[in-house]
């Protein structure tokens, strides 16, 4: 019988691993089998021990998400309402995170990666095309990725 102090043990080796949401927290105790009434109860402890904190849990994840892997608002965003975070913590999250890293910065340090060690001429259409298609990937919108795109390429006919 699972009971609320295996659904607990269960959230602390989890949390253990990397934090958690709630939601996401909730889905994957109910997903392993235990009871409702258990997983409410082990929730309720973690909560009260501050072991949960969705507001925590989203800065630090989407502050993980904007400065070390260098991703768009749109894909933290989609990560986090993913995970069952709130659109209002999400948008509090990523607007914290990019007090330390903007978007804009984001961006210009990875089309400046993706054009290093390029010939010193400026990047062609198939590259540029590239490029885009890999920021937009990571979450970036068009327009912010043109106009970098475009600044690159004159900061290259101009050196």
């Amino acid at each position: 019988m699972l009971d609320s102090a295996a659904a607990t043990q269960k959230a602390y080796r989890l949390l253990s691993l990397r934090p958690h949401s709630q939601r996401e927290l909730e889905k994957k105790l109910r997903d392993r089998g235990f009871p409702e009434a258990a997983i409410k109860e082990a929730l309720e402890k973690l909560l009260d021990l501050k072991y949960l904190n969705d507001a925590s849990f989203a800065r630090q994840w989407a502050r993980n998400l904007a400065v070390n892997k260098l991703w768009g608002n749109r894909k933290i965003s989609a990560s986090l309402q993913e995970k069952g975070v709130t659109p209002r913590l999400i948008d509090e999250a990523i607007a914290a995170a990019r007090q330390e890293l903007p978007e804009e910065e984001a961006v210009a340090i990875l089309v400046k990666k993706k054009t290093a060690g390029k010939a010193a001429a400026a990047p062609d259409i198939k590259t540029k095309h590239k490029i885009f298609q890999s920021l937009a990937g990571r979450g970036f919108p068009p327009g912010l990725i043109l106009n970098k795109l475009g600044k690159a390429a004159e900061e290259e006919c101009d050196g």
